[in-house]
């Protein structure tokens, strides 16, 4: 006789990987053994350090969200739609669970057998692959103001190096230290008795204040700049990069490429001003790893033609195509794009330095503004940029900011052929009006900021995102000290940035149907950038800016910030910042799937379950923009 609800559950399952790779006998056998656990909001199933369970899980119908308790909050990892598999863990590791399974809403769940599935699955290597990267993919990684320059790892096909990536750095514990008041000879001879390659500089605290490796020995000793006698706080290499105890092999690595170091301090809570407690060398991460997974950017940054900078910027794309199929979470493919992204307009503008007759006249900082601003480009759009130069004698003006338009001219030049279209409204560094002085910038955001108009938002809405990428950082960090004074005097510009948050209204109509475009080549398409993305990237400008948080700049990185700030909205917060990447990442998808820039989406191509997806990230759209109204005094505004 049949049994009709296994073969329910055997339709479903065979939907969704991995259970698509399974053999129909095997997957009928194992859809009669499941058990189906029907949750109410906020029912747990697992929690963090409980013991792992004999099942693992896939949504059936609602949500489950996977939490970090940090102790004092829990912060949301992770949201599991229909289809989705969670609690991995017991399938690849013998550990307490690292996260806590929450119902996010009224939901069916299947607990999945683990030692059935793995008798008809042995031998699947696709499907051990598939295990390996979904469960890499849930592993905790906090977001932190810290981990905002971090990138992640290249994609390494071997399933056993899929989970090292993810697995505690191995660090030198107990490392070999001397004092601050110890002489450059002393600790040279510890270093020669244990055989190591530097040294750490700790105060009488044991807190770590410097290095000194043996490059540093042959630099300044062998050359003769120090005497041998010389205190070790004259040659040290400080302040030194930090580490918490359990960080990845991935963040280690990536922490050493970002800084350009081959030692990372180990603390006990992962700062500058805590007991040192070990030491991860380059060499400790490549004898884990077995190779260095920084092609790109080392391509990048040797790259002394135009031609071969696209080429290792094409190779991005490829890398971003590989993470979205493996289930990479979409902050760390955020950082990674952007590090690249970074690299690439740094590379450009040394190359085009070297073009100019003469060097720079004075100190410069080049500004990417927009969505390469927040740090959240990920396919080849528009350039936005513009360029502040140092303040000169008016008789120096003109010179000086003719020097610096033809310099950007090389460089947008050079974007353009990596890839990035010149910005249509003309919004480059190569166009006089964004490429001023220091004091001309502070008088053209004042000017914005004290008499706003329908022109001074939208210029506001792409200059109030901006990340300084290459030059004098101070100058940005004066402009920005400039900014945030100006805004402490007014209210009246929160009031027109509120007004152009709430603009776009939520994306559904009123039988929950999705907005469309109504006019021309874009008819009854959906624009998912214009009705749901920017719509949440405005209000977390919004937010953030009346809070006066500085140097915060990423959309889900705000909402997270917001949500520490505002324990009352928290959970309105952390909806947002999880709307904005999954929106993030289905615009990517489509966009490489077609191509483009991945807005524009043709409904009807989509399934059901995406739809549902979709519309579950809109609901925080339209809260938060209710909460722009009353905190704005919006509703009678024009």
């Amino acid at each position: 006789m049949k049994n009709s609800i296994a073969e329910r559950v055997s339709e479903f399952l065979k939907r969704y990987p991995p259970f698509n790779m399974v053999k129909p006998k095997n997957l009928l056998d194992l859809a009669g053994e499941i058990t189906i656990v029907y949750l109410e909001k906020g029912n747990t199933i697992f929690k963090k350090d409980d013991a792992t369970h004999e099942y693992f899980y896939i949504v059936r119908d609602g949500a489950v969200s996977s939490n970090y308790d940090n102790g004092t909050t829990m912060e949301i990892m992770n949201i599991h739609d229909m289809g989705d598999v969670f609690g991995l863990q017991p399938l690849i590791i013998k550990e307490p669970y690292k996260l806590t399974a929450t119902a996010n809403e009224e939901s069916i769940v299947y607990a999945i057998p683990i030692t059935l599935f793995q008798s008809v699955t042995d031998n699947n290597a696709k499907i051990q692959k598939y295990l390996i990267t979904a469960f890499a993919s849930n592993t905790y990684t906090p977001y932190t103001a810290e981990e905002s320059g971090k990138i992640f790892v290249d994609y390494l096909p071997n399933t056993s190096q899929d989970i090292v990536n993810f697995q505690t750095a191995n660090y030198t514990k107990n490392p070999i230290t001397c004092g601050i008041r110890s002489t450059l000879k002393s600790a040279a001879k510890k270093m020669c008795e244990h055989r190591i390659g530097c040294i750490i500089v700790v105060d009488t605290n044991k807190k770590p204040v410097g290095i000194i490796t043996n490059s540093d020995i042959k630099n300044k000793i062998a050359t003769g700049l120090f005497p041998i006698e010389t205190r070790v706080t004259n040659i040290m290499t400080s302040p030194v990069i930090t580490g918490k105890k359990d960080l990845t092999v991935a963040d280690g690595q990536l922490q050493m490429i970002k800084n350009n170091i081959g030692h990372l301090c180990i603390t006990k809570d992962g700062s500058i001003n805590s007991k040192l407690v070990g030491v991860l060398t380059h060499h400790d991460v490549l004898a884990t790893l077995g190779n260095s997974p920084t092609v790109i950017l080392k391509e990048i940054k040797r790259a002394k033609r135009t031609k071969k900078l696209r080429a290792a910027r094409r190779k991005a794309n490829g890398l971003l195509k590989s993470y979205l199929e493996q289930n990479i979470p979409i902050s760390h493919i955020i950082n990674v794009v952007s590090q690249i992204n970074d690299a690439v307009t740094i590379r450009a503008i040394e190359l085009a330095i070297k073009k100019m007759p003469t060097p720079p006249p004075v100190t410069f900082s080049w500004l990417a503004l927009g969505s390469q601003g927040r740090k959240e480009q990920l396919l080849f759009t528009d350039q936005d940029n513009a360029l502040i130069f140092e303040d000169v004698p008016i008789k120096q003006y003109k010179e000086t900011q003719e020097y610096f338009l033809e310099l950007s001219r090389y460089v947008t030049k050079t974007l353009n052929k990596v890839g990035f279209e010149y910005c249509e409204a003309d919004m480059m560094a190569s166009n006089p009006e964004w490429c001023k002085s220091f004091s001309q910038w502070k008088t053209q955001f004042k000017d914005w900021i004290l008499k706003p108009d329908e022109k001074a938002i939208l210029l506001s809405s792409i200059f109030f995102d901006y990340n300084s990428v290459y030059g004098n950082k101070k100058l940005v960090d004066n402009l920005t000290d400039t900014i945030f004074k100006t805004l402490s005097e007014t209210s009246l510009f929160y009031k027109f940035l509120g007004s152009d948050a709430i603009k776009s209204p939520t994306p559904l109509g009123f039988f929950r149907q999705f907005l469309v475009e109504q006019n021309g080549e874009q008819k009854e398409l959906f624009n998912i950038k214009s009705r749901a993305i920017m719509p949440l990237v405005d209000a977390a400008r919004l937010l953030i800016l009346s809070k006066q948080i500085k140097g915060v700049n990423n959309t889900f990185e705000r909402f997270e910030k917001l949500a520490y700030l505002e324990p009352e909205n928290k959970e309105l917060h952390e909806s947002c910042s999880y709307a904005f990447k999954a929106l993030s990442k289905f615009k990517t998808k489509q966009g490489l799937l077609h191509n483009d820039s991945g807005k524009l989406i043709d409904l009807e191509s989509l399934t059901k379950e995406e739809k549902l997806k979709l519309r579950r990230c809109f609901k925080p759209i339209q809260e938060i923009q209710e909460v722009l109204q009353i905190r704005f005094d919006l509703k009678n505004f024009i």
